[in-house]
């Protein structure tokens, strides 16, 4: 779609394609308002069973793969388990929401007390609404916040924890005028609510939001009209949905052709910058900050992993590590409700592959992200993150 530096858009186009799978569906969840509130009971002195939903038997190109990943993961997490066992059982979703459904309630009459997984959005929003009645809440390897609530919630890094945590950064580095740059088909719409949120929320202005066709012919259109809303609106930020994968590309080569680049204006980035890394090389995006789990947790986890399994974990392997963690560390309380709704969204949250994480009432979750920027084609930390909530940047 785009001829940008094309070479760079199909080494990310895989990973970036299976991050938008996650959420990309539009659900319509049933009202599961109370649903897990209680949660089932459980015997913290004996194994606890635990669901693992994988999409393996998919046909979708790379889902055994994950499959595999995921369930290296969770087992990696179970054996860092002090003081407590979790009797971890595995069932294929083959990637569709009708054999999720079949999977977690066969789990749930096999006697799991708690459902880690699936993946997609449509398998989370299938398997919630079926075990919302046995009381069984599901944490599932989604980032979809439309899926949340009730029973379910998601893993995945959204896009309101990241708006967040970047435009409360940038506002206390003064920058306080903010332009929203967003394609126009749903992923672009979720992140550019979720950045008009994160401006209201910490005190800045939105000064214009210019919305753009997914194609390279939207993308050179909008260019005028991005310079042109940010000189009259005075923006000292401009915030883009845009990836790697997709327009960053073009935007990084022509914004500061047409005379609006990053000495004019703060580029902040709503998604990874760095995935892959030749879009370091990049002009445009030097200078340019995104968000990041935290480096130092990232790397620990992945040596980890390839050192037990003898492969680099997939890039969304540590979700089901997060899961059998946040699990573990509530079960070591010794409560037979450890696993209700309110145990899970306890507000010192938990330790996880890539950092801090805890699960929020609404079925979202909070992580603690790094700020990075990009120097001279390296990834910098500019701020890092935090290893307990209530710190610094959140």
């Amino acid at each position: 779609m785009f001829a940008v530096l094309t070479p760079i858009r199909k080494s990310a186009a895989p990973l970036i394609a299976l991050l938008s799978m996650i959420w990309l569906a539009a659900c319509d969840p049933v009202n599961r308002s109370g649903a897990g509130m209680r949660g089932p009971s459980i015997n913290p002195s004996a194994p606890v069973p635990v669901a693992l939903l994988v999409p393996r038997g998919s046909e979708q190109p790379g889902d055994n793969v994950l499959a595999q990943s995921l369930e290296n993961a969770a087992r990696l997490a179970a054996a860092d388990l002090d003081g407590v066992e979790v009797d971890l059982r595995v069932y294929a979703t083959a990637g569709n929401a009708a054999q999720a459904q079949s999977a977690a309630q066969q789990a749930v009459a096999d006697g799991a007390k708690i459902i880690l997984g699936p993946v997609y959005a449509e398998s989370a929003n299938a398997v919630g609404n079926a075990v919302a009645n046995k009381g069984v809440n599901v944490l599932a390897f989604s980032n979809n916040t439309t899926i949340a609530g009730g029973n379910v919630f998601v893993l995945g890094p959204t896009f309101e924890n990241t708006a967040n945590r970047l435009m409360g950064f940038a506002r206390r580095q003064g920058k306080s005028r903010v332009l929203v740059v967003h394609s126009e088909n749903l992923s672009g719409q979720l992140g550019s609510r979720a950045i008009q949120n994160a401006v209201a929320a910490n005190g800045a202005t939105l000064v214009g939001s210019v919305g753009y066709t997914f194609s390279q012919q939207g993308v050179i259109s909008a260019i005028p009209r991005i310079k042109a809303t940010a000189r009259s609106g005075q923006a000292d930020t401009i915030f883009l949905t845009a990836d790697t994968a997709g327009a960053l590309p073009l935007f990084a080569q022509m914004l500061p052709e047409a005379g609006l680049g990053p000495d004019e204006a703060q580029f902040i980035g709503l998604t990874r910058w760095d995935i892959p890394p030749q879009t370091l090389e990049m002009p445009g995006v030097q200078g340019g900050w995104f968000a990041q789990p935290d480096p130092s947790r990232t790397q620990s986890f992945a040596a980890r992993y390839s050192a037990a399994n003898d492969s680099a974990p997939h890039p969304i392997a540590g979700l089901a590590y997060d899961g059998i963690a946040a699990i573990g560390a509530l079960v070591r309380s010794g409560r037979s409700n450890a696993l209700s709704t309110s145990a899970l969204t306890q507000g010192a949250g938990f330790q996880g592959a890539t950092g801090i994480f805890r699960l929020l009432a609404d079925g979202t979750n909070e992580r603690g992200l790094a700020v990075a920027q990009i120097r001279d084609k390296q990834v910098v930390v500019i701020d890092p993150a935090p290893r307990a909530f209530g710190g610094a940047g959140l």
